[in-house]
This record gives C-alpha cells, structure tokens and sequence, in this order.
C-alpha cells in the first residue's frame, strides 16, 4: 500500500507542478524503486530501451504520417463535405454531419485529438453562422471525436495491445461494432435534443451534388475499406496496415487531390515525428512504473482487493471501468493505458475474461476519460477551436457523457454484442 501512495503522490505533484506526464511517471517509477531499496540506474535505462523497442509500435509514427496526410491533402474536408451534403438539411443535420464525419475520420487515423480538432475547424463556423447552441454542438463534437480511439485502426489499440501482450489484429476487428454503436448512441441522443429545439436547416443539395461529393470522397472512403479488409483476410499486420495507410494518404494528397507540396508534406513528417516522439517517450517512461508496479507486487495487491469480484466477471468488468473512468479524469488516455493495463489486465485473465473484450471495454472506458474534466484532453480542442467557455462546453457534453457510459455498460452487461461479431470478423 506504500509503494502505491507514493506512486500516487508522485504524479499528483508532477501534476499540480505542471511537469509533463511522461516525466511524472519517470519520477513515479523512481520513487517506487527507491522505496523498494532496488533502485538501478542501469536497471531503468534498460527498461526505458525495452519498452520502447518493439515492432508493432512501428504502426504508430505509420498511422500518425497517414492522418497528418488526410487533412493536409483534402481527405478530411471531402468526408465532411459528403456529410453535408448527405444529411446536412435535416433539422439539427450539422450534428449528424458531425458524428458521420468522426466515423469515417476514425476509420482514417485513429486519434481522438486530432479528429477533434478537424471536426470543430470545420463544422464550428457553420453551427455558429447557424445560430447552433454552441456549448451543446461542441459537446457533441468532442463526443464524436472519442469514437476515433475505438474504431480501428486506433493507436489506442496499439499501445493496449503492445503493453499487454494482446493481438492488435483482433483489437481492431472487434473494435467495430462498440465503435459504430457508440455513433448510434450520439445520433439517437442529439435526435431527441433537436425534437426540442428549432435548430436551422441548410437547403438540400441536389441529386448531381451529392454525387459530386461522393465521387469526390470515394477515394477518402475505400482507406478503411482497405485496412478492414486486408486485416480481415490476412494480407497485412496492423504494422504493415500503417505502411499502407500511409502510403495511400500520400498518395491520394499528391497525385489525386494535388494539394500536399513539399513544404506540406515536409510539414506533415514534421508534426508526425513531434507527435510520436511525445508517445514514445510516454511508453518508455511507462515502462520504469511497470517495471516498479511489477516488482512491488501491486497487480497481486489489487487481484486481492478485487478478490471478491472474481467470481462474478460482469461484477468485475464494472469494478474495472469505474476505475479506468475515475483515473482517466487526471490521467490522459496514453498514461491511462500505460499505467492501468499491466495492473488489471492479468486480474481479467485470471477470472476468465476474454483479453480482447477487455481490451474494447478498456479502450471505450479511457476513451470516455478524455471528456471528463479536470483534464479532459478533448473538451480542450474544442474549446480552443471554437473559442468557447470551458464550463460551457462542458454543460453540453453531460448528456452525451451519460448515453456513452449508458452503452458501456450495456456493453459490459451483454458481452456477447462484442465478442461474438469480432470472432466473426477475426
């Protein structure tokens, strides 16, 4: 219990100190180290390198590239375009653009943070010019954006599956359906908030535009068709599934849309190697507090605690996504990842929890953790992009917070609605 407060402590005051999380952790794993009397400096370096030193963390800096590439070559805005044109003219259609578009932005790159970002640039001009309730449409935004981690190909899934020794394959084919469950949840909700309420219209576009928008996001649209598929039957590992995600992107900004020049793409490589450094540091820093949790013996600590539960999977899994909730409110999602999988995943094991279901569930758990305040990583972009009230956006997102958690335990309650369509596709 010692080595757990003081690993608490630690990060709790790197936090309030402002100190970056990936030296938060660094320090934590430390601390724990010293109190255990088994610190090693030759030890951390060690486990630093290992961590980091994996091959299926290749797809990262692939799949980072390859959204970089999107919304600088015209993949994004084509989606978003489609969007407006399909269901842009039904009442409150600006929502259902916004959650369409976060769909088909997941199934492109796979972070949260930056469709967030996309989807607000985009769509939070046109909501405002359209006298949308701003605090509302940017909850709804930041809700979308938290489907990216889900739908594969997420780097969530990655960093999950490399901590856990977990097949990255199969995450991302059972990722699908809780994914598109949770855009059917947000569609339903904002549904019943626009019955509510007079929210514009924008004029229905015509038969020859909307095929205009869709041949002209065809190109967009068949990149997921392609990483499904090719995941589905064999022809490529999820690293090799960044390459070609990567490639594509590049090639459809370069010699199709024509919109990437050298200096934009030196610009793309530029933001993806800033953004994987950030994450690969993430996972080595990591790898000194899952050495230490490991050493103290705090996964056997927890199974005692959780003891009770371990009979009762259903029992469990609700245990394990409150506390997964409840840590990503301080913890950003990478930390919550690297911090909670060596922890409770050997506890799921144990009681006979499929580690794939526990994976999606984890994922949606720390997904749901980007909305929650204080740190709330999403509602930031938003409030960035759209230049509203941080308590404002935060009001608007409630409702949506409460069908996702609604789903997951749906999810948690009917394990099969996951399970049984991932072996399917698997």
């Amino acid at each position: 219990m010692t080595t757990i407060l003081i690993f608490v402590g630690v990060l709790l005051v790197t936090a309030i100190a402002g100190i970056p999380i990936a030296f938060g952790l660094m320090l934590a794993g430390i601390a724990m180290l010293w109190q255990l009397g088994m610190l090693d400096w030759q030890s951390i370096a060690l486990q630093m390198t290992n961590s980091a030193d994996s091959f299926p963390l290749l797809a990262i800096p692939f799949f980072l590239l390859a959204g970089e590439a999107m919304n600088a070559g015209g993949l994004s805005r084509r989606l978003v375009n489609l969007g407006l044109a399909l269901v842009g003219h039904l009442r409150g259609g600006l929502g259902y653009v916004a959650i369409v578009t976060a769909v088909l932005l997941a199934s492109l790159s796979g972070s949260a943070i930056a469709d967030t970002a996309v989807l607000a640039g985009m769509l939070v001009p046109i909501m405002r010019q359209s006298g949308y309730p701003m605090g509302r449409a940017s909850g709804l935004i930041a809700s979308g954006g938290i489907i990216a981690p889900v739908i594969p190909p997420s780097i969530g899934y990655i960093v999950f599956g490399v901590a856990g020794n977990v097949s990255i394959t199969r995450l991302f084919l059972s990722g699908i359906v809780p994914g598109v469950a949770m855009a059917l949840a947000l569609t339903a909700t904002w549904w019943l908030m626009c019955r509510r309420e007079n929210m514009a219209t924008l004029p229905r576009r015509t038969g020859p535009e909307i095929r205009t928008a869709l041949v002209d996001a065809v190109v967009a649209m068949m990149l997921p068709v392609i990483i499904v598929g090719g995941l589905k039957f064999g022809i490529f590992t999820p690293t090799e599934a960044g390459v070609v995600a990567c490639i594509y992107a590049l090639l459809a900004g370069t010699v199709i849309y024509r919109e990437i020049t050298l200096g934009v793409l030196y610009e793309c490589m530029l933001n993806a190697v800033r953004t994987t450094a950030a994450v690969m540091l993430l996972i080595a820093a990591a790898g000194i507090t899952a050495y230490a949790i490991t050493i103290a013996g705090v996964p056997q600590q927890l199974a005692v605690l959780l003891g009770p539960l371990a009979q009762h999977q259903t029992l469990l899994m609700l245990a394990i996504v409150v506390i997964v909730i409840l840590v990503g409110t301080a913890l950003d999602f990478i930390p919550t990842l690297l911090v909670l999988t060596p922890v409770l995943l050997p506890i799921a094991k144990q009681a006979g929890i499929d580690p794939v279901y526990f994976g999606v569930i984890f994922m949606m758990s720390a997904a749901i953790g980007l909305l929650t305040p204080p740190v709330g990583a999403v509602l930031n972009v938003v409030c960035a992009v759209a230049r509203q009230q941080y308590a404002d956006v935060v009001r608007g997102v409630m409702p949506f917070i409460v069908v996702q958690v609604l789903l997951l335990l749906l999810l948690v309650l009917f394990p099969q609605i996951v399970i049984l369509p991932g072996r399917w596709l698997y």
